[in-house]
């Protein structure tokens, strides 16, 4: 027999993959993530944790939803990411709480280096790809010594593409949610 609780917990994460599929597409379309999209999301997440038994509650959903903002907001910062993509990291928190956002954040920035790498070869830019990393990484070693904020965009004269960023943080969080239901939380456990 399922637990009572199954039903509400399929239902969150139905709900939320549905958004993140929304979002994925339209970053993917239009390298943008809808506003109304992710303030929609991250309500009804937010409303959802208060009605549902099996949810996290509100106060660990808004407590997500900081640590979504909170992670991602230095890579806006160093202009790495859009403030979409910020965005729909704090949307997910909503969803899934502040205990979840650790693992959806790994699972996140390991499947976009791999997404970014893959489009890289695609589109034959891996070698620009690999000259930017390697300049980004010196202009932050030399900016953090002389105490001055990094940007990710300075000295970078030739692109080696955009990547639609709200996929990797879509395919994150489902990552997330397969394998936490698959009984793999000790992955996510860092500390």
């Amino acid at each position: 027999m399922l637990p009572t609780s199954m039903p509400d917990s399929l239902l969150l994460n139905a709900v939320l993959c549905a958004l993140l599929l929304g979002a994925a597409r339209s970053d993917i379309r239009s390298l943008r993530i809808p506003n109304r999209l992710v303030f929609y999301g991250a309500a009804t997440g937010l409303l959802f944790n208060c009605m549902l038994p099996a949810a996290p509650g509100f106060w660990q959903a808004l407590a997500g939803l900081g640590m979504g903002l909170a992670i991602m907001l230095p890579l806006y910062l160093m202009r790495a990411i859009g403030a979409g993509d910020v965005k729909l990291m704090a949307m997910v928190g909503a969803w899934l709480g502040a205990n979840a956002m650790p693992g959806v954040a790994c699972s996140t920035f390991i499947l976009g280096g791999v997404l970014t790498l893959m489009v890289a070869v695609r589109n034959r830019t891996l070698p620009r790809l690999l000259a930017n990393l390697r300049n980004m990484l010196l202009t932050i070693f030399f900016k953090m010594t002389m105490h001055e904020m990094p940007t990710l965009d300075a000295g970078l004269p030739v692109s080696a593409g955009k990547m639609p960023y709200g996929v990797a943080i879509a395919a994150g969080a489902v990552t997330y949610l397969v394998l936490a239901a698959a009984g793999y939380m000790e992955l996510f456990q860092l500390f």
